[in-house]
């Protein structure tokens, strides 16, 4: 097929129809998505024996570009913005030893479990957080239009991502955090060359402050040629970042011997992770490289979980009558995207769920007990695999992905 890859690649609006060459959401107000993002012709690559895929196209030592044809970005790779991230490690969550003896309830001893599923490993990225998959392909945009500075807010783990990958690309960058940031995260931004701007108040509030700093009216600089004061690098908005967060699909398939597993279980916020997979997996499908689409399945904090309530209900959605303070980087009431966030959930038959800090302290003691060094984000997503496998939403046999988010590091 004609390839028509490049830095003028159009957005267009779901919503409105609207087609425009950059900007940061469309005039009425929806996300922009790419026209036309790219899907591969042909057979899928043979991963061959040493899981390279060499000869068929495909190299696995090329990171998360290795899948540049499912791209809509970086298509000449001297503008790519790159540490060499991706192709993170998916290994037995058990590793072939007997589970642990906790009971299914979570209220056994706080060892390994029985999880019965593959983790990937998104904690090994440069700056540790799967968020890197999005900075990548963010940044490489913002090179592509020729943007000097991005803003971005961010609970913590974006922003580090987004500033490591300016630095690298050699953009200036300012991002907004809440006021009580973990050090840890702050540093990060602070050491990438970043002006990290704290705001008192919710999440909401950082975000508002940091749309507000685009200037009024012309969406801050984006109106049609991308360049202006300040290029909004938005993980929640920007439409880049979620053709990098699509590469953990196209990574789990291609480890997998392009055979997609039966469920996906994510933690959710804005859904930058969930939405990614589900793009990914989708286009697999089209491209006739896999055969179904996973089930896919969302954990929220407890008491900030929006798509749950919308689901289920206020109590589902805050089941211990008070928040997730431990899931910091998921506390997220508005999301921009909820409606495809919805929409993904009915696609695969996947759900949404509300972990309590107590059943997510829990799961993360299982997790350090067995090795995982993530932060407490992370153990969203196994204790939701914990709820789902008691409830029978999964069957024991069921062939389930847990991706581990961020590094214990950060904490």
């Amino acid at each position: 097929m004609p390839d028509d890859r490049g830095p003028a690649r159009d957005l267009a609006c779901p919503e409105c129809g609207a087609t425009v060459r950059d900007r940061w959401r469309c005039e009425c107000g929806a996300p922009l998505e790419f026209a036309a993002p790219p899907i591969p012709q042909g057979p899928a690559p043979d991963t061959g024996s040493d899981g390279r895929g060499e000869g068929d196209g495909l190299d696995a030592r090329d990171g998360l570009w290795a899948f540049e044809a499912f791209l809509a970005v970086g298509d000449d790779p001297a503008d790519r913005v790159t540490l060499g991230e991706g192709m993170t490690p998916l290994v037995d969550a058990d590793g072939g030893k007997p589970g642990g003896d906790a009971t299914a309830d979570g209220d056994g001893p706080a060892d390994a479990g029985e999880w019965n599923a593959a983790f990937k490993l998104e904690y090994v990225f440069p700056t540790g957080s799967f968020k890197d998959r999005g900075a990548t392909t963010t940044l490489t945009r913002a090179r592509e239009l020729g943007v000097e500075r991005v803003v971005e807010d961010s609970s913590g783990n974006a922003g580090a991502a987004i500033a490591t990958y300016a630095a690298r690309a050699g953009i200036d960058a300012a991002v907004y955090v809440p006021a009580d940031v973990k050090a840890a995260k702050l540093r990060a931004i602070r050491r990438a060359g970043a002006e990290p701007i704290r705001v008192e108040g919710s999440r909401a509030d950082v975000t508002e402050a940091c749309v507000a700093a685009l200037g009024e009216g012309d969406e801050g600089g984006q109106r049609g040629d991308g360049v202006g004061s300040a290029w909004y690098a938005s993980h929640a908005w920007n439409p880049a970042f979620f053709e990098g967060t699509a590469t953990v699909a196209y990574e789990i398939a291609f480890q997998r011997g392009w055979e997609a597993p039966d469920a996906v279980v994510t933690p959710l916020g804005h859904g930058t992770l969930f939405l990614g997979a589900h793009r990914g997996f989708r286009r697999l499908k089209r491209a006739g490289w896999i055969d179904e689409v996973p089930r896919l399945f969302g954990a929220q904090a407890a008491g900030v979980a929006p798509v749950v309530r919308e689901l289920h209900g206020a109590e589902a959605a805050d089941p211990a009558g008070r928040v997730n303070a431990a899931a910091d980087g998921i506390q997220i009431a508005e999301p921009v995207r909820k409606r495809e966030i919805l929409d993904a959930v009915a696609d695969t038959d996947g759900d949404a769920l509300a972990v309590t800090q107590a059943a997510a302290e829990r799961e993360l003691d299982r997790l350090h007990a067995a090795g995982f060094y993530t932060e407490p984000t992370c153990a969203v997503a196994p204790a939701a695999l914990r709820d789902l496998r008691e409830r029978g939403v999964l069957a024991a046999d069921d062939d389930v992905v847990v991706p581990l988010t961020g590094s214990g590091l950060k904490g």
